[in-house]
Formats: structure tokens, C-alpha cells, sequence
């Protein structure tokens, strides 16, 4: 089974982002039954997703699954849905490029919103019987990780592939809570053995429906 796993670069003013520290430790495991491919995305509208869907057409996988930083946040949350709309928060910082969009479609004509294809409850469950924090999310926001999720989604659609994707958001790493003691934060071998762990789940969930 092809997994493509992607993060972000650090954006908003953080010098890390733990989604790309995890790319940077997952490159290097061997996990029995997958092929691991990961890939490092820009925090820029479209430019983002345009990367991850390029992945796809060449890697061909058979999951997706995108991580991304939510700081604030006290647990590892797979995303339930994407809405089709891209819009900066006044007070919100742009993208890495300066954009900052309001109100704008993602994909113009496509669904209002497209749902995880994961089997996000059972990921769950099964990192919080291994004792990590963890829930579902029913918002990814509206910024580039909501955009990544939607685009994602929107072109397994359009293409009619059989592949299953969605979002992960994870919280701050305890190395970004160094310099935000108030911000919540997991430790990074936490979230490795958190995204095993949904590794584990959809291998076992896609055998058993197979």
C-alpha cells in the first residue's frame, strides 16, 4: 500500500513546524506493508495543493494523507470535512507570500464541502487507546490547510480515483512551547507514534474492506 504523507514549512512568524520535522523522521522508517513517500509544502495559497496533486499524478498512492500545524490545539485532530472557500481572518496572518484572500472560492463550481475519506474515528480510537490525544476535528479552517484538504479531495473526485485522503492538524511541539510556554503542545516522538499509529489504522481498515 502507497502512502503520500506531506507537512508545511514553518509560516506565521514560528522558525519550526513540527509537521515538517515529522516528514524529516518518517523519510527514514520502513513500515511492513507500505511504501512511505513524503514531501515538504509551502504555506502558500494553491501553490500548496498544485505541489501535493503533482506528487500524486507521479507517486500514484493509494492514500493521502496531509498534515498540518493547528497551535492552539490540545490533541491530534483528523479533519472531517473541507469547504470550498479561502479566507484571511482580520488580524490572521498571510501566506508566505503575502496573500491574503476573503471570500474566495477555492475551486469555482465544485461542492461547498468534501468530506475525509480516512477512517478518521477509528484513527482516533485507536490514539487514544495508545494513550495520545486525539479527536475529531469538524473545521480546518479556512486557511491553507483547509485549501490543501479541499483540493486534495476535489481532484481524487473529478479524476474518479480510488484513493482515500484527508487532513490531520497537530498541535505545537513542546521545542515551539519553549518560546510560548501558554501555547499547548505535544512532543514530537508523540506525534510520530501518532501518525503510525493512523498508518496502522488505515492499513488495517482498507484490508478489512477489501
Amino acid at each position: 500500500m502507497k502512502f503520500l504523507i506531506s507537512g508545511f514549512e514553518p509560516f506565521g512568524g514560528d522558525a519550526v513546524n513540527p509537521t515538517g520535522a515529522l516528514m524529516e523522521a518518517l523519510a527514514h522508517e520502513v513500515n511492513e506493508g507500505a511504501v512511505l513517500k513524503t514531501v515538504l509544502l509551502p504555506v502558500n495559497f494553491d501553490e500548496c495543493a498544485d505541489m501535493l496533486i503533482a506528487e500524486m499524478q507521479v507517486f500514484q498512492p493509494d492514500i493521502v494523507i496531509a498534515c498540518g500545524l493547528a497551535k492552539g490545539r490540545t490533541a491530534i485532530t483528523p479533519e472531517r470535512i473541507a469547504i470550498n472557500v479561502k479566507d484571511i481572518l482580520p488580524g490572521s496572518y498571510a501566506d508566505n507570500q503575502g496573500q491574503r484572500p476573503v471570500d474566495e472560492p477555492i475551486a469555482a463550481g465544485s461542492p461547498d464541502g468534501l468530506f475525509s475519506t480516512l477512517p478518521i474515528r477509528t484513527m482516533v480510537n485507536d490514539m487514544t487507546a495508545a494513550g495520545i490525544p486525539a479527536t475529531v476535528s469538524n473545521t480546518a479552517g479556512t486557511y491553507i490547510c483547509n485549501n490543501t484538504m479541499y483540493r486534495i479531495l476535489d481532484y481524487i473526485r473529478l479524476q474518479q480515483l480510488s484513493v482515500r485522503a484527508g487532513f490531520v492538524h497537530f498541535p505545537a511541539s513542546t521545542e515551539m512551547a519553549v518560546q510560548a510556554p501558554s501555547v499547548p503542545s505535544l512532543p514530537l516522538p508523540v506525534m510520530l507514534d501518532a501518525l503510525r499509529s493512523m498508518i496502522r489504522t488505515v492499513m488495517s481498515e482498507t484490508e478489512t474492506s477489501n
